[in-house]
C-alpha cells in the first residue's frame, strides 16, 4: 500500500549545509541549523535511526540550536573530522562541538555521538530533542524507562539518551516518541547531550563525564592520524580535508571503503537517479589505495587491497563491480515509501549496477595491486595467480560490449572501457616482468597493443578530433580523461580530446558534465572536472590545469566538503554524499599536478 501524506512535506534542506562526522563505522550528517539529518545505526550501510534528510515528516533528527534566532559560523577542528559550530545570538556566544566519538584504540564496540556546548559570552538558550525515525518506514519508535533511564527502540536497534546538565524535559516512558530538553549557557559554563546505540546487543550507558573526555581523545586521534598523513604541495589544506573525508567512508571492521555516506539523494530535480552509494566499488577503492600510498598511509592501503581480494576470492571467479561492505556480491534493490529529498523519488536501499559488465574493474583490480607492489609491498602467490588469470581473463573479454564506466544500460563497445582493460594487460605485464605474478606476458603484451590500435582505430573522430564515447558515435564522455594519467595517451589527440571536452561539456567554472546530452537530464559531475584538470596537466598544458584546479577546491561546502554533482545555475549540491570519488579526484589531480608543473608555477597554491 502506498502511504500518502496528508500534507505536501518540507522543502528539505540544501545539501550544501551538511558537514559529516564519523568514527569509522558509521557517519552522520550535520545542517547548518544544528541538526543531525542522517544517521544509519550502528553502521554506514544500516537502516538510518536518523533520516529526516530524506524523510521530512517521520525520518527522525536530532536537533540542537538556541531557542531565538541565531547566526553561526561552523568549522573542523583543524586536522580531524570534529566539528565546531558558533552561535551567536543577540543576548550571547556558544560553541557546540559534534563528535562521534571513538574509543582508545579505535572506534568503540557502540555508536556514540556525542554534542558538548561550551558558554562562551553572555547567555545563549539551547534547546535539543532525541526523535528516531520509522528507518525508512519500518519500524516505530518508542520509550521504556528501565531503573531511572530512558531507553529508545527502533526496530533492534536501542538507544541511550543522556548527558550533563542538558535539561532533560520530565522522565520519559512509553507515551514518549521523543526526549526533549533545554537549557541555559552562560560563559564559562558546559552542557553536553550523548546518544549511544547498539543494535540486537546489550546497551551500554555512556557516563557524561567520560564522554567528555572521550571527545578530547577523538580529536587526539584525528590529529594522531593526520600526523601520519604526509603530503607537501599545492592546496595542501583542501587536500588533507579531502584525506579526512575519505577517512569518514572506510568502514575500519572490514577496511572495506563505502561510495558515499548516503542513498537517494537525487541527481537532479524530475527524479529517477537516486541510488544507493553505500557499498564497496572496486574502482573507488583502487583509487583510493593510490592516494593512500600517496600520503604514507600503510595501514589503511593494506586493509583495503587485503579486504578486496578475500571478498573477490569469496565471491568468484569474476570479479563484481562492487560489493557490500561486509564482503558480498548479492546486493538486491528494495524501493521504501518515504517522500525523498524534496519529494524526489524514488528512495532505494541497494544498488542494480551489481551484476553489470564493467571491463573496466579489471584495469582497476590490477591497478591497485602494481601500486601497492610500487609502494615496496609484495604480492602473496595467491593473489599473484589470481591476477594473472583476472589478466587472461582481460585477453578474453575485451572484445565484448559493456555497461561502461557510467552503469549505463545499453550495452556498447565504451572506449574508456577499452581503455581499462589496456591499463589492466599493462600492469599485468609490469607485474610479471618483476616476478610478481605468473608471466604470461607474451600474451598480454600482444593484447595489450591490439586495443591500443582498435581504440585508435575506431574510437577516434576525425570529425570532433577527439576519442568518443563509443565507436561511431558523436558523443563525448569525459571518463576518458582518466586514461591521460594512466599512460594511454599524453599526446596531441588526448590534448584535442580535452579541447572538444571542454568547449562542449564544461562550464565557465570549471565544472564538467559526464557526457553529452547529461545537461539535459543531470547536474554536472564532480569527479570529471578534476579529471580534466589532471588531463591538462598531463597534456603539458600546466597553466590551464592550474586556472581548472584554483576553481574547483573552492567549490566545495563552507567545510570542504563535496557531494556527487554540483549545479551549473547556482552551485547547489546534487547526488550523494560526502562522495569519495569526488574527493578522490580532487586528491588524485593534486598529486599529479604537484609532481608535473614546475614548483615556480605552484608557488602561493
Amino acid at each position: 500500500m502506498r502511504l500518502v501524506p496528508l500534507t505536501p512535506p518540507a522543502p528539505s534542506r540544501p545539501l550544501r549545509d551538511y558537514a559529516a562526522i564519523g568514527d569509522g563505522r558509521t557517519v552522520a550528517l550535520i545542517g547548518l541549523d544544528g541538526s543531525v539529518d542522517w544517521l544509519p545505526l550502528p553502521n554506514i550501510h544500516s537502516r538510518p535511526v536518523f533520516a529526516r534528510l530524506v524523510d521530512e515528516g517521520a525520518g527522525g533528527c536530532i536537533g540542537l540550536a538556541p531557542a531565538g534566532e541565531y547566526e553561526i559560523t561552523r568549522r573542523y577542528i583543524p586536522r580531524t573530522n570534529v566539528l565546531e559550530t558558533t552561535f551567536t545570538t543577540a543576548t550571547g556566544v556558544a560553541t557546540v562541538t559534534d563528535a562521534m566519538v571513538t574509543g582508545i584504540a579505535g572506534r568503540l564496540p557502540w555508536a556514540e555521538l556525542a554534542r558538548r556546548v561550551d558558554g562562551v559570552k553572555g547567555e545563549v538558550e539551547f534547546s535539543w530533542c532525541v526523535q528516531p525515525g520509522t528507518m525508512l518506514r519500518s519500524a516505530a519508535p518508542w520509550t521504556e524507562r528501565i531503573d531511572g533511564f530512558s531507553i529508545m527502540r527502533i526496530g533492534h536497534v536501542s538507544l541511550a539518551v543522556t548527558g550533563h546538565e542538558h535539561g532533560l524535559h520530565g522522565d520519559p516512558d512509553a507515551g514518549n516518541e521523543s526526549i526533549e530538553g533545554s537549557f541555559t549557557t552562560t560563559k564559562g559554563s558546559r552542557h553536553l547531550l550523548v546518544v549511544a546505540a547498539t543494535e540486537g546487543e546489550p546497551l551500554r550507558i555512556p557516563d557524561a563525564k567520560n564522554v567528555d573526555r572521550g571527545i578530547d581523545r577523538t580529536i587526539g586521534g584525528w590529529e594522531m592520524w593526520s600526523d601520519e598523513f604526509s603530503y607537501e604541495g599545492p592546496w595542501a589544506d583542501d587536500v588533507q580535508r579531502s584525506a579526512l573525508a575519505l577517512k569518514l567512508l572506510l568502514f575500519s571492521p572490514t577496511g572495506a571503503i563505502a561510495a558515499a555516506a548516503t542513498t537517494s539523494l537525487p541527481e537532479n530535480p524530475r527524479g529517477g537517479k537516486n541510488w544507493d552509494y553505500r557499498f564497496a566499488w572496486v574502482r573507488d577503492l583502487a583509487y583510493t589505495a593510490h592516494a593512500w600510498v600517496g600520503f604514507g598511509l600503510r595501514e589503511e592501503t593494506h586493509a583495503a587491497i587485503s579486504w578486496l581480494l578475500r571478498t573477490i576470492r569469496k565471491n568468484g571467479p569474476e570479479v563484481q563491480v562492487m560489493y557490500t561492505l561486509d564482503g558480498d556480491a548479492e546486493i538486491g534493490l528494495e524501493k521504501h515509501q518515504v517522500p525523498g529529498w524534496n519529494g524526489n523519488q524514488p528512495v532505494v536501499t541497494g544498488n542494480p549496477a551489481q551484476g553489470q559488465l564493467q571491463l573496466g574493474v579489471y584495469g582497476d583490480l590490477i591497478a591497485l595491486c602494481r601500486t601497492y607492489v610500487e609502494a615496496g609491498n609484495r604480492l602473496d602467490i595467491q593473489t599473484g595467480r589470481l591476477l594473472a588469470d583476472v589478466a587472461d581473463r582481460t585477453c578474453d573479454l575485451w572484445r565484448r560490449e559493456d555497461s561502461g564506466m557510467w552503469e549505463l544500460p545499453e550495452l556498447r563497445h565504451y572506449t574508456s572501457s577499452k581503455m581499462g582493460c589496456w591499463k589492466a594487460l599493462d600492469d599485468a605485464q609490469w607485474l610479471a616482468e618483476g616476478g610478481h605474478i605468473p608471466d604470461n606476458g607474451d600474451r598480454w603484451r600482444a593484447e595489450r597493443d591490439r586495443i591500443h590500435r582498435w581504440v585508435e582505430e575506431r574510437c577516434w573522430s576525425e570529425k570532433l578530433q577527439a576519442y568518443t564515447l563509443a565507436p561511431g558515435s558523436d558523443d563525448l564522455d569525459a571518463s576518458v580523461l582518466l586514461h591521460a594519467p594512466t599512460g594511454f595517451d599524453r599526446g596531441e589527440r588526448m590534448s584535442k580530446t580535452l579541447d572538444a571536452i571542454t568547449e562542449r561539456l564544461t562550464t565557465e567554472n570549471h565544472l564538467v558534465y559526464r557526457y553529452t546530452g547529461m545537461d539535459q537530464e543531470e547536474q554536472t559531475f564532480v569527479a570529471c572536472a578534476f579529471w580534466r584538470a589532471t588531463a591538462l596537466a598531463c597534456v603539458g598544458r600546466h597553466a590551464e590545469a592550474l586556472e581548472a584546479m584554483d576553481a574547483l577546491v573552492a567549490q566545495g561546502n563552507d567545510v570542504g566538503i563535496y557531494s556527487e554533482m554540483i549545479a551549473e545555475s547556482d552551485g547547489a549540491f546534487w547526488g550523494n554524499l560526502p562522495q569519495a570519488l569526488s574527493h578522490l579526484a580532487l586528491i588524485n589531480a593534486a598529486l599529479v599536478i604537484r609532481d608535473l608543473v614546475d614548483d615556480t608555477d605552484l608557488a602561493d597554491r
